[in-house]
Order: structure tokens, then C-alpha cells, then sequence
């Protein structure tokens, strides 16, 4: 892919190879007195020595490693890091570059902002979730009390680094987890982009770039008119609203699922809501609903688990005055924010799912 970039308010979101000479450049723009890299446990196996052959040789890092997993992604783990970076003599000249995925970004970016009132970071996502949905907008933070997300702030990084090689160290599982954020943008879009990425080889990643180079786009145009997601940034909450309250159970669960996988199914559900409130075409539910039934695996929702997923989103972020706010679609490209649903409506969408 030739080298591109994107301009995400005061940071540049670079592409390809290319970036590790921009690195270059930015570092010794602000001449940090200490650089730290955040990974976790799998990163700092799978990536960092990729990291290690890319990295400016002029300047030298610190390394910080954390857990592997969403179960990590909270403030005790936020408490290590601090502590690592206080007893290394970071300063707030200091700059934290976060090697990974979702967790490494959103956690790494949360620690950065409020240590001494906030550092330098850069993001260089590893992997397809975290390239495609991470590396815009901002949005830092950790889980809380088993909420997705319920702890953070909205701050750019200096820079974002999307390296496609990466993503040969992932599962297959793994790329099927970020291809449902690269879903979500599509249906917020338009059917040429939805038409589009029915072609994508999640095995093969081939024109993988110009995919992910899309679907930071069509996120950017939406960031760019509303960083402080007052009103048009909600629509990239599509699916988000079920789907954090199904991730969020399952959290602690034996066998915990990925975020695109709770995605991809709140999608589902948020379709069958959209079909029977707003009169979106049946076709593109069944479309979606044939889809993600191939690519993902069947979640084992009972009965018993519905009306606890319901009581999760009494926690929603995007809630108001106790009342809980969906994105609803009326057609491709043509999202609807803040829609209120019945408990029992929900019900009825979260048994679709179960039967279908």
C-alpha cells in the first residue's frame, strides 16, 4: 500500500512501512527524555521483535508488560504501570508507545493522559480490531465493576501506526473479531462497501490494507464533526449497546469472548430491532444474520442469561436519565441515534438470535 495518512484533529494516523521513518521524525521532533513501550504478554512475544527490527535506532525504550486479556483492562493494572513509570523517573517529557491491541491501546492511552496530568503516547495497533476501531477518535479507558469501559477520557494520541504485518501473528479468530467493527462501518455507510468486503479472505489477508485504510475513513468523517460524541458520534455505537452488555457477561466467565465476536451478535440483534421499529429492510438483516452465522461461532444464550444481559445495560455509558439509548438503522448509511427500547422488545430480539 502507497504511503497515506490521515489527520484525526492533532493526530496523524500513518500507513504502511513508511511510518517507522515517520516515527523517526516525530521523536526527534520532541526530543522525549524517556521512551516506554506497553505490551502485553502476547505482544511482547509475537510483535515486539518485529517492533525491535523497526525501531529507530538513534533512540532507545524502556519496556512495560502487562496481562494478557480484557479481565486485565482495569485500574489495578493501571496501578502497575503508573507505578513502573514513577519508579523509572518518568517525566512529562516522557512518551508511552503502546504495542497492541484494544486493551494495550485503550489502557495504555488512559495511563498515559492521567500521569502527571498527562504524557505523550503513540498507538501502533497490532491487531484488526484495534487497527480498524482503536486507532481513531480518541477514546481511552479501562473496565469497571465489570462494565466495559465505564472509567475514561477522550484524548488523541500523537500518533497512530497501522503495520499490517501484525496481523500474520493473530488467530484466525482474532482477524474475525476486528472484521465485525469493518461490518459495522459498512452498514453505517453504504451497500458498495457492505457489497465490497464479502470478497475479504480473513486467512489470506490479501488488499487487506486498502480494507482497513477504508474503514478508518469512514470512522474518521464521523469523529472529525463530533469528537465529544454529543449527538452524530453515537452512531458508531451500532450493536455496541447489546453487544458491551453480552461481552460484559460473559467477562468472567470461564470461556470469555472476543469484543468483535459480542459485537458482530449485538449487531444482529440491533438489526432485528431495526427491522421491527424503524422498518429497515428484511433482506439486510437476513443478509447479515446468514453472514455472521458463517463467520462466527453460535453464542449458548439461554433463557435464564436474557433478562441478566438486560440488567447489564442499565450500565450503558450511552444511557440517559435511566433510559437506555440504541443506534438503529432504517438502511445502509441511514443510522438512528438515542432510539428508546422496551425490555420486552429486547427480549424478543435476543431470542431471534437464539433461534436462528
Amino acid at each position: 500500500m502507497s504511503y497515506q495518512k490521515i489527520i484525526d484533529g492533532n493526530c496523524e494516523i500513518l500507513f504502511g512501512k513508511e511510518l517507522w521513518s515517520q516515527l523517526s521524525l516525530v521523536l526527534t521532533k520532541i526530543s522525549p527524555s524517556q521512551i516506554f513501550v506497553l505490551t502485553d504478554g502476547n505482544t511482547e512475544q509475537d510483535c515486539l521483535p518485529y517492533f525491535d527490527e523497526n525501531f529507530p535506532r538513534k533512540w532507545t525504550y524502556k519496556h512495560i508488560s502487562i496481562p494478557f486479556g480484557e479481565k486485565n483492562k482495569t485500574l489495578t493494572t493501571c496501578h502497575q504501570v503508573w507505578n513502573e513509570l514513577s519508579e523509572a523517573g518518568a517525566d512529562r517529557k516522557s512518551i508511552l508507545i503502546n504495542l497492541g491491541g484494544g486493551v494495550v491501546c485503550d489502557l495504555g492511552g488512559f495511563v498515559a493522559s492521567t500521569y502527571m496530568r498527562g504524557i505523550s503516547w503513540i498507538n501502533i495497533p497490532t491487531t484488526l480490531l484495534s487497527m480498524v476501531d482503536a486507532s481513531v477518535g480518541g477514546k481511552t479507558g479501562v473496565d469497571f465493576n465489570g462494565i466495559k469501559n465505564l472509567i475514561g477520557i477522550i484524548r488523541n494520541p500523537l500518533m497512530v501506526g497501522i503495520d499490517s504485518t501484525f496481523l500474520q501473528t493473530l488467530t484466525l479468530r482474532e482477524r474475525k473479531s476486528g472484521f465485525a467493527e469493518m461490518l459495522k462501518h459498512a452498514l453505517l455507510s453504504n451497500k458498495e462497501h457492505w457489497e465490497a468486503l464479502q470478497s475479504i479472505d480473513l486467512e489470506k489477508l490479501q488488499d487487506i490494507d486498502k480494507y482497513i485504510y477504508k474503514s478508518i475513513q469512514i470512522k474518521h468523517a464521523v469523529v472529525s464533526k463530533d469528537r465529544n460524541e454529543t449527538g452524530l458520534r453515537k452512531q458508531l455505537n451500532f450493536g455496541h449497546t447489546i453487544g458491551h452488555a453480552i461481552e460484559s457477561y460473559y467477562l468472567n466467565n470461564e470461556n470469555p469472548i472476543l469484543h468483535g465476536e459480542a459485537i458482530a451478535v449485538g449487531m444482529l440483534i440491533e438489526l432485528y430491532l431495526s427491522v421491527t421499529l424503524l422498518r429497515c429492510p428484511e433482506s439486510i438483516l437476513e443478509r447479515y444474520t446468514k453472514m455472521i452465522l458463517k463467520t462466527y461461532s453460535k453464542l449458548p444464550i439461554q433463557d435464564s442469561d436474557i433478562n441478566e444481559i438486560i440488567k447489564i445495560l442499565a450500565f450503558d455509558k450511552k444511557n440517559e436519565k435511566g433510559k437506555i439509548n440504541f443506534v438503529l438503522l432504517h438502511n445502509f448509511g441511514k443510522p438512528e441515534i438515542d432510539c428508546q427500547v422496551s425490555n420486552s422488545a429486547i427480549q424478543q430480539a435476543i431470542r431471534y438470535y437464539k433461534k436462528v
